[in-house]
């Protein structure tokens, strides 16, 4: 247990947390949305500092990010609990866990010893993941500044529901993101996924100002956003605010958790990915679909890096970030073969 960050003192030892957009006021001896910030006599911790429940080496194309160093491993690493609480949540044994089954899991693990472990492997960033890093947030933050002074980048994959203090905060060590834009629909937010759209959607321009190399990702649910006018509405967004090399990942969603809609059938990604290219948006992928994912030109389409899953088997981008047959730039960090 440690003191939190981005927090204030309230009156009758009540404190308001400043670290995600539901800036919950906690009474004395309670805890905010995400159950692992607790109030003890007026003064925030988070629970989950060093308590490690997730761990493994993953292709970075699995966060999904296909445009940041293409083909290099992502250290990937995860706490217990959310800030959402989504119906169909993929990963809800370890993200619900604290607000489900009253219990906090993980072993202790220190900054130093996640850094050094991903030198060892060679991996070429540190993925927080998984669960929503925002809530575990003060472990990311010393792990991205050990892991920074190391050579090594960062990566969140996220709700985007953090506060602009804490990007202000953890920009200068933040390197990419991939961000689920779960919807376009306000009342989806409020109903499936208890929070609001707006302010996701001012992290996302957030993190394109400040130079975070940002993708996103919308999971295509059956009966909730399939309609083709959000997709659309989606697609728009992403191509004039964030920009059009900025990529969109569709991905298949299944049933899970609380939701037992019917699997997104294949069609349904298949006409968002349309829907991307007739917005504008350079790289639309198809994800949780077997087969290939590839990665073309804009400009010629000529073929540039070809996957299967997540894994790189060709990356023909030059070393200046070109296409090779027309010179096109190629959008990413770190995309030469």
């Amino acid at each position: 247990m440690r003191e939190a960050m981005l927090y204030e003192r309230l009156e009758e030892n009540r404190v308001r947390c400043a670290l995600c957009a539901h800036r919950c006021v906690i009474p004395e001896g309670k805890r905010g949305i995400c159950h692992v910030r607790e109030n003890r006599g007026g003064t925030l911790y988070t629970l989950v500092y060093g308590r490690l429940i997730a761990e493994h080496v993953d292709p970075v194309e699995k966060k999904p990010l296909y445009h940041f160093y293409p083909g290099s491993t992502s250290y990937s690493i995860a706490t217990a609990g959310c800030n959402f609480r989504c119906r169909w949540c993929q990963n809800w044994e370890i993200s619900q866990m604290p607000r489900d089954q009253h219990i906090i899991l993980g072993e202790p693990v220190a900054p130093e010893r996640i850094v050094a472990a991903a030198k060892r492997v060679g991996s070429r960033s540190i993925a927080y993941t998984y669960t929503e890093p925002t809530v575990f947030f003060e472990y990311t933050y010393d792990i991205s500044r050990l892991a920074h002074e190391a050579g090594i980048a960062n990566v969140y994959v996220t709700n985007g529901y953090m506060t602009p203090e804490m990007l202000d905060l953890y920009g200068p060590y933040l390197d990419a993101a991939n961000v689920d834009l779960k919807s376009f629909r306000d009342e989806v937010y409020r109903e499936y996924i208890g929070a609001r759209l707006q302010p996701v959607l001012d992290s996302l321009k957030a993190m394109k100002e400040k130079g975070i190399w940002v993708e996103v990702t919308t999971l295509v649910v059956t009966g909730v956003n399939d309609d083709p006018a959000e997709l659309r509405d989606i697609a728009n967004y992403i191509a004039t605010e964030l920009g059009p090399e900025t990529p969109w990942h569709v991905s298949r969603y299944f049933p899970a958790y609380r939701m037992d809609n019917p699997s997104t059938p294949v069609r349904i990604l298949e006409q968002a990915r349309e829907i991307g290219r007739e917005a504008g948006l350079r790289y639309v992928y198809v994800g949780n679909v077997s087969g290939e994912e590839n990665t073309h030109c804009h400009a010629c389409g000529y073929l540039l890096i070809r996957r299967a899953g997540f894994w790189v088997l060709q990356n023909a981008v030059r070393a200046d970030g070109t296409c090779p047959r027309c010179g096109t730039p190629v959008a990413g960090v770190g995309m030469a073969g």
